[in-house]
């Protein structure tokens, strides 16, 4: 029969297997959610680092406390992995927003975070190299695509404009009639008079070819007195 020593050397190699097995799935978890998150906070993404970091450690944890309570318990070893999946689409449908007519911001943000839960999964369970293998192909679908997407115009974006003038409706009406060349209008139109002119912002949606051909013909126009591009505005 064994005794007290042995029975406690016992406990403490089972206790550091246990616990080493458990850590070195979280800090991995981490780092892979970490990597994914990090290039979403590049792009001023709604869910960034934190965000992506603590979805995919919390799915590890789940995915790995199924696991063990089923294995302590006799359960199910499913059952609470299998609850990730909706708690993800509630966090998920968090940030997708509808911005203006039919523009819906957000879907590729909720489509990652749904996809880094599946990473933290993945690692729960002890699926390494799945993991590692899931989380690069991630990261090079969103820069990669992201890429082509900008280079060959297939992405929609809404640029601000500032333009300057005599009077808002000559204004106006010169940026409606350029616009018309690209089937485009408007939007978030901020008026401000001063002193010396008027002042207009506004936004335009369209691909970047399109964009690149409005601002070459607000620049041309004499009833222009200046005009200026203010930038993209972040779109998924």
């Amino acid at each position: 029969m064994p005794n007290v020593a042995q029975v406690a050397q016992m406990l403490h190699g089972e206790m550091s297997t246990l616990v080493g097995t458990s850590m070195a799935r979280l800090v991995l978890a981490a780092i892979l959610g970490g990597a994914i998150g990090l290039e979403r906070e590049i792009k001023h993404r709604p869910a960034g680092l934190r965000t992506n970091l603590f979805i995919c450690l919390g799915a590890a944890l789940f995915t790995w406390l199924s696991n063990e309570l089923a294995i302590g318990y006799v359960g199910d070893h499913t059952r609470i992995a299998a609850q990730i999946i909706p708690g993800i689409g509630f966090i998920g449908a968090g940030t997708i927003l509808h911005a203006r007519k039919d523009l819906i911001t957000g879907i590729t943000s909720a489509a990652t975070i749904f996809v880094v839960a599946s990473v933290g999964m993945a690692v729960g369970g002890g699926l390494y190299l799945t993991s590692i293998f899931a989380t690069l192909l991630i990261l090079l679908s969103l820069y990669a695509l992201g890429r082509l997407e900008e280079s060959f115009s297939l992405k929609l974006q809404i640029h601000t404009y500032e333009v300057t003038g005599a009077t808002a409706n000559e204004i106006t009406a010169e940026v409606n009639q350029i616009l018309e060349v690209a089937h485009a209008t408007m939007d978030n139109v901020t008026v401000a008079p001063t002193k010396v002119h008027v002042r207009v912002q506004f936004d335009v949606e369209g691909t970047r070819r399109e964009q690149n051909l409005i601002l070459h013909r607000l620049k041309q126009s004499p009833m222009l007195s200046s005009v200026a591009s203010l930038g993209p505005v972040e779109l998924e």
